[in-house]
């Protein structure tokens, strides 16, 4: 097929394309027949950029339309770009772009202490094709590398959440004792459509449509704490691709009011304000430096593979 063409069919498609209708009939699907439904929108979109590429040159040049006049400048940009309110900086956030593995904590450690950490680690599991949901390429952790991230030294008293995936429930277990954590108790993520479906996504057993947030504690309450408060149960939307509910964070400030937050691992579309939020992601314009340089080494990202990332 002509890219011409792919491009006028993926322009009707869109067009035709209402969220709540596409869910539903995406969610009726059987599982070939949504792997091949995923695979021509990704033929269409990649088309479709191409010919953008063609058109304009380089995809982050400002450049005039000779063949528009009405609209004298465009600016071409690549796709993680195109919405900046997705991932503007709120005015009271400190983000961090550094990887996680190789930043200096023990400066962040020195300057404060946190009473509420939270991460989503990238999961690395055991085989390259773990499930048979949809790959995404991902940079990823093995448990090593996030066993020896010194979370214990940026915390005297109060509570670390963790998201897990099935696979690694034990592990984070361990990683809680070895880290001087008590388990204390759990937050469970319903994943919901825009008409309030459950939001199901592929697993090896069975379907999931939740995520589960462990929740440690370490020495005492941070000052200010408030106990018995929301629900370890959140009913929300599914969002962009690790996005946490906005509910997760305000049940930690409800927890420990005015406190100090931490996020690790964190990514533009995470950023909240009195938050500091970490990871080579939280920018929006690619990798950390330090990641860039050793990858047109030829050595990839330092402590990092990349394949398939399911969540739970």
């Amino acid at each position: 097929m002509e890219d011409d063409e792919v491009h006028v069919q993926l322009r009707k498609k869109l067009e035709a394309c209402k969220e709540e209708e596409a869910m539903a009939e995406w969610e009726g699907m059987g599982e070939e027949e949504l792997d091949r439904e995923i695979q021509a929108w990704r033929y269409m979109v990649e088309c479709a950029g191409n010919r953008v590429k063609e058109q304009g040159g380089d995809d982050r040049e400002i450049r005039g339309d000779e063949d528009n006049e009405s609209e004298p400048g465009h600016t071409h940009v690549a796709v993680d770009e195109l919405d900046p309110a997705e991932w503007q900086v709120p005015p009271h956030c400190i983000p961090i772009h550094a990887n996680v593995t190789t930043y200096d904590f023990d400066a962040l450690a020195a300057y404060t202490q946190f009473d509420a950490i939270m991460m989503d680690p990238p999961w690395q599991l055991a085989t390259a094709n773990p499930t048979r949901g949809v790959a995404l390429g991902y940079f990823q952790l093995n448990d090593h590398h996030i066993m020896n991230l010194p979370v214990p030294k940026l915390q005297t008293n109060g509570f670390l959440f963790v998201w897990v995936i099935n696979a690694k429930y034990k592990f984070t277990l361990d990683l809680f004792r070895k880290w001087g954590y008590q388990l204390v108790d759990q937050v469970v993520w319903v994943k919901m459509t825009v008409n309030r479906r459950l939001a199901k996504s592929h697993g090896y057993y069975l379907q999931h449509a939740k995520e589960v947030c462990l929740v440690g504690r370490k020495g005492d309450l941070p000052p200010g704490s408030q106990t018995n408060v929301g629900s370890d149960v959140i009913f929300s939307e599914r969002r962009g691709q690790s996005q946490k509910p906005e509910e997760i964070y305000q049940l930690i400030e409800k927890l420990v009011p005015n406190g100090r937050y931490l996020e690790i691992f964190a990514r533009k579309n995470n950023l909240r304000n009195y938050w500091v939020s970490l990871g080579n992601e939280v920018t929006g314009m690619g990798l950390p430096e330090e990641d860039m340089t050793s990858i047109k080494a030829g050595q990839g990202v330092a402590n990092a593979s990349t394949g398939r990332r399911k969540s739970s």
